[in-house]
């Protein structure tokens, strides 16, 4: 004879399914929360930090005025010391930058920089969005050289290859810009009073930061904003045109040389706080690239398929002791 559950039974059975189905959800939500760096939960209300990485031939001082407009509206800035030495060991340390700082982030590379903050926010899920000005953005397997190889700039004309020692044996090359073509190529909207100070103070980059190849690009899977200068020689404005098409980014253009966030800080900081307070900014369908983001999706993934598997399990077995037949 077939069993029937008892008189009550199939609201407690409903009630039971539902109860299952919260616990499914909220397991799901448990196991797809980006982690932080203190151990809590990634938040979209709080104010991101916005963290300045400088590109080649200067220094964090390059973004003196982008830096304390962000302040005024009160946001933390970091601007950190790019190494110059290689596109590898520059994005692992600004990487390590990263995890020292809490809370949500805004990444702004210019120039060379570009390059770092595509590699050092690959899997790091507090990474809010990614910022470009006047910058490089290569794909996988592309390098600052083979860029340029494409779209050929003035750059290759205004500098000079000057061989280095370091501690352990260790040598290589690294660029110069001409003193005398500095303000032609590289600043040309600044007074030469500033550019030839700029030449004096220049810091010169290993030719590993431009020959290397991204082994990610986390504008594929994070949202970017992109600022074309079109009176850029050392960056050719088309190169930066092709990037900001490639990678789906909101894009202004302004009459500005290489050094934008010198010149036209205004300009700069405001594309900075559209990317720092887009409420939900829409992430690219552009396929996600790099081990540590797959590893990342692959253990949230897990996480749900084991939460909806353990609540269903749960709620399979609560049905069929509701549904015995009273003694």
């Amino acid at each position: 004879m077939a069993a029937f559950p008892v008189p009550g039974s199939r609201r407690r059975i409903r009630r039971t399914s539902v109860v299952a189905a919260w616990c499914a959800m909220a397991l799901c939500t448990s196991a797809a929360a980006p982690a932080t760096a203190d151990g809590g939960t990634a938040t979209t209300t709080a104010k991101p930090t916005i963290v300045l990485v400088h590109g080649a031939f200067a220094d964090a001082s390059s973004w003196n005025g982008v830096a304390e407009r962000l302040e005024r509206r009160g946001y933390t800035v970091m601007a950190p010391a790019n190494p110059l030495r290689g596109l590898y060991s520059d994005s692992t340390y600004i990487a390590s930058v990263l995890d020292s700082i809490k809370g949500p982030l805004v990444l702004v590379g210019h120039s060379y920089g570009g390059s770092l903050i595509s590699s050092a926010a690959a899997g790091n899920p507090r990474v809010k969005s990614l910022v470009y000005v006047s910058a490089l953005m290569p794909d996988v397997g592309e390098s600052g050289m083979s860029l340029s190889a494409r779209f050929p700039s003035e750059l290759g004309t205004a500098t000079r290859s000057v061989p280095y020692r370091a501690g352990g044996g260790l040598s290589g090359t690294e660029l110069y810009l001409k003193p005398d073509r500095l303000h032609q190529v590289f600043a040309a909207d600044l007074p030469e009073s500033t550019t030839r100070l700029m030449a004096v103070t220049q810091r010169p980059a290993a030719t590993t930061a431009f020959s290397e190849k991204a082994k990610v690009a986390a504008w594929k899977h994070i949202p970017s904003w992109f600022l074309v200068a079109k009176q850029d020689k050392t960056i050719n404005p088309d190169q930066e045109r092709f990037e900001a098409k490639r990678a789906g980014s909101h894009t202004v253009e302004i009459n500005s040389s290489h050094v934008a966030m010198i010149s036209h800080p205004d300009a700069v900081t405001d594309l900075v706080l559209q990317a720092a307070t887009a409420a939900d900014p829409v992430r690219p369908t552009l396929p996600a690239t790099g081990a540590a983001h797959e590893a990342r999706a692959a253990t949230a993934l897990t996480g749900i398929a084991a939460a909806s598997l353990i609540a269903g399990a749960g709620a399979l077995l609560l049905g069929r002791r509701l549904r015995r037949p009273a003694p």
